[in-house]
C-alpha cells in the first residue's frame, strides 16, 4: 500500500516537474527569440527592412509630394523676396547683394527638395552605424542558457513537495503567458518605429521646402529634429537591450526558483516598458514635437 502511494506521488511529481520544465523552456525560448529580434530589427535601414514598402514610399514622395513641395518653394521664395524688399525702406535702400542672397537661398531650397530622400536616408544610415557600433561595444548576449537554467531549477524542484510543485506549475504557466503578451508588445514597438520612419520619409520634401525661410523654417527645423530623434531611437533601444543583458546575466537561478522566475519576468516587463519610452526620450533630447 505504501509503495503504491509512493509510486503515485513520484508519478505526480514527475508530471508536475515536466509541466514546469516545458513552461520554462517555452518562456525562455520566447525571451531569447524576441531580444535577438530587437538587435536585428533595430540595425536595419528603411530600405533594408522592407524593400517593397520603401519603393512605394519613395515613389509616393517623388510623384505626389515633390510637386506640392515645388509649390511651397514658390510661395516661400516669393514671400522671402517681398520681405527683403520691404525691409529695405520700401526699395529706397536696394543693393544687388540681396538678390544674390535670394538666388542662393532659392538654389539651396531646390537642392534640398530634389535630394530630400537621399538626405533622409543618410540620417538613418548614421543611426544604423551607431546601432551597429553600440552592438559591438555592448558585446554581451541577452540569451538565457536554457539547458543550464532548467537543470539548475530541476535540481531545486527535486526537493519540493507536491503542493509547492503545483504552485510552481501555475506560476510558470502565468509567467509564460505574460511573456507571450510582452513579446507581442515588443513587436508593436519595433514595427511601429519603422512605420513612423516611413511616414516621416513620405512627406519629407514638404518640410524641407521651408527650411531656407526664417519664419517658415521652423517647420523644416522641427522635422529635421524629428528625423534625428527617430534615427537615434535605435541607439537608445540597443542601450536598453544591453542593460537587460546585464540584469539577466547577473541573476542567480539556483538561489530561489520562485524569485528567479519572477525576476526574469520583471526584467522583461521593464525591457518592454523602456522600449515604449525610447521614442519620447529621443524626441525630448532633440526637442522634437
Amino acid at each position: 500500500m505504501f509503495d503504491l502511494f509512493g509510486t503515485i506521488e513520484e508519478w505526480i511529481r514527475g508530471l508536475l516537474t515536466g509541466f514546469v520544465s516545458s513552461n520554462l523552456t517555452t518562456m525562455f525560448a520566447d525571451v531569447n527569440e524576441k531580444t535577438g529580434t530587437i538587435a536585428s530589427e533595430v540595425g536595419q535601414t528603411p530600405q533594408g527592412w522592407n524593400t517593397g514598402i520603401f519603393s512605394m514610399i519613395h515613389n509616393l514622395s517623388d510623384s505626389v509630394v515633390v510637386p506640392i513641395a515645388g509649390l511651397i518653394i514658390t510661395f516661400v521664395l516669393c514671400y522671402e523676396l517681398i520681405s527683403m524688399i520691404i525691409e529695405k525702406n520700401n526699395m529706397h535702400d536696394m543693393d544687388t547683394w540681396m538678390f544674390f542672397k535670394w538666388f542662393f537661398k532659392a538654389f539651396v531650397a531646390v537642392f534640398l527638395v530634389t535630394n530630400t530622400f537621399n538626405i533622409v536616408m543618410a540620417i538613418f544610415d548614421v543611426g544604423q552605424s551607431m546601432v551597429n557600433s553600440a552592438a559591438g561595444v555592448i558585446g554581451g548576449s541577452t540569451a538565457i542558457d536554457i539547458a543550464q537554467t532548467i537543470t539548475a531549477m530541476e535540481t531545486e524542484m527535486a526537493t519540493m513537495g507536491i503542493g509547492e510543485l503545483l504552485s510552481l506549475t501555475l506560476e510558470t504557466a502565468l509567467v509564460s503567458l505574460c511573456m507571450k503578451i510582452i513579446s507581442i508588445l515588443i513587436t508593436v514597438v519595433l514595427y511601429g518605429r519603422m512605420i513612423e520612419i516611413y511616414l516621416y520619409s513620405s512627406v519629407a520634401p514638404v518640410p524641407f521646402a521651408t527650411m531656407t525661410n526664417r519664419e517658415w523654417g521652423q517647420i523644416g527645423n522641427n522635422y529635421a529634429r524629428g528625423l534625428l530623434a527617430l534615427g537615434f531611437q535605435g541607439f537608445f533601444i540597443m542601450v536598453i537591450v544591453g542593460i537587460y543583458c546585464v540584469l539577466v546575466n547577473e541573476m542567480t537561478v539556483a538561489a530561489n526558483i520562485h524569485s528567479a522566475l519572477f525576476s526574469i519576468a520583471a526584467y522583461t516587463v521593464v525591457l518592454c516598458f523602456a522600449l515604449f519610452k525610447t521614442g519620447s526620450i529621443s524626441k525630448s533630447i532633440f526637442n522634437a514635437h
